[in-house]
C-alpha cells in the first residue's frame, strides 16, 4: 500500500544540476520526516539528507551540504532534491524513504550519473 516512486533526469555533467522527485502514497506523508539515501559501488548506502513534517528544518550530509536542497510540498505528498554543482562521486543510485509504522520504507531508486 506504501508506495514512494523516484523520478528526475540521471544524467549530468560536473558542475550541472539535476532535481529528483518522489511521489508517496498510502500513508499520512504530512505526519511523517522524508529522506534521500544514496548507495554507491564505493562508498556503499550513505545518508544524504532529511527534512522534517512541514519543511521547516533539514539536515544534509557534509558531503553535499551546500550543493543539494531538499524540500517537499505536501500538498502533492511529494519529495524533491534539488543537486546543484554536481561531482563524479555524486554518482549513485538515489533511494527516498520514510519510517511508516514499523517498517522503513523505500523507493525503488533512481540512477544518478555525473560523467563528462
Amino acid at each position: 500500500q506504501v508506495q514512494l516512486v523516484e523520478s528526475g533526469r540521471g544524467l549530468a555533467q560536473p558542475g550541472g544540476s539535476l532535481r529528483l522527485s518522489c511521489a508517496a502514497s498510502g500513508f499520512a506523508v504530512s505526519k511523517h520526516f522524508m529522506h534521500w539515501v544514496r548507495q554507491s559501488p564505493g562508498k556503499g548506502l550513505e545518508w544524504v539528507s532529511s527534512i522534517n513534517t512541514d519543511g521547516g528544518t533539514t539536515w544534509y550530509a557534509d558531503s553535499v551540504k551546500g550543493r543539494f536542497t531538499i524540500s517537499r510540498d505536501n500538498d502533492k505528498s511529494t519529495l524533491y532534491l534539488q543537486m546543484n554543482s554536481l561531482k563524479p562521486e555524486d554518482t549513485a543510485l538515489y533511494y527516498c524513504l520514510s519510517f511508516v509504522r514499523w517498517a522503513a520504507e523505500w523507493g525503488q531508486g533512481t540512477q544518478v550519473i555525473v560523467s563528462s
